[in-house]
């Protein structure tokens, strides 16, 4: 059975439109995959703790020496990351606040990224340790950035996916949304039209 994990980090989460860029393409994926289960974490709704000490000595501390308020924190982490090794495929809808991810996204990146479970230091540098699978990423901007200096998302999403082992990346872009309602209107059909492509490759 095909498994999508999709991810959401809008403020306005379900009504955000890398949200619902990121349901069509779901929506659709699943009439032409009719057996695909699929599971939602909108970050927004259901915010995980920003990484503090506690947590982060929590993470690097030996299994039989946590104590059970340390447990309980890695316990957190260990779902999140067990969710992604279960997954077919991942979908993240990615909106740009103030020029990066959102926090919340952020947060979550800082539980999944655990030496020893989604990656390993070797003699030749990192090594990621998850399963390749295909990552969607739909980015919705207000302005242009993309090809920009600007872009601080496309090259820090590439960079993390790929130290945990993601490499099979695509990205779907909608920007120029906050620049009048007709360059809304077309970001969005051409995301549209660039989902209904990836799905018909």
């Amino acid at each position: 059975m095909n498994k999508l994990l999709q991810i959401n980090s809008s403020l306005f989460t379900s009504e955000g439109q890398s949200t619902q860029l990121a349901d069509l393409f779901i929506a659709d994926y699943s009439k032409k995959n009719p057996e695909t289960k699929v599971q939602t974490l909108d970050l927004s709704a259901n915010p995980l703790p920003h990484l503090d000490g506690e947590r982060f000595t929590a993470f690097i501390t030996p299994v039989g020496e946590r104590s059970e308020s340390q447990k309980v924190i890695v316990a957190e982490s260990d779902k999140l990351i067990a969710d992604l090794r279960e997954a077919s495929a991942i979908v993240f809808a990615l909106p740009m606040y103030n020029f990066g991810i959102p926090s919340v996204l952020k947060a979550y990146i800082d539980h999944i990224a655990r030496a020893g479970e989604t990656f390993k230091y070797t003699e030749n540098g990192p090594v990621g340790l998850l399963e390749d699978k295909p990552v969607y990423i739909f980015a919705a901007r207000g302005g242009s950035y993309l090809g920009t200096d600007n872009d601080t998302q496309t090259g820090y999403m590439k960079a993390f996916l790929a130290f945990i082992g993601l490499t099979n990346v695509q990205f779907v872009y909608a920007e120029n949304l906050n620049l009048g309602e007709d360059s809304k209107t077309e970001s969005l059909k051409n995301a549209r039209e660039k989902i209904s492509q990836l799905l018909n490759k």
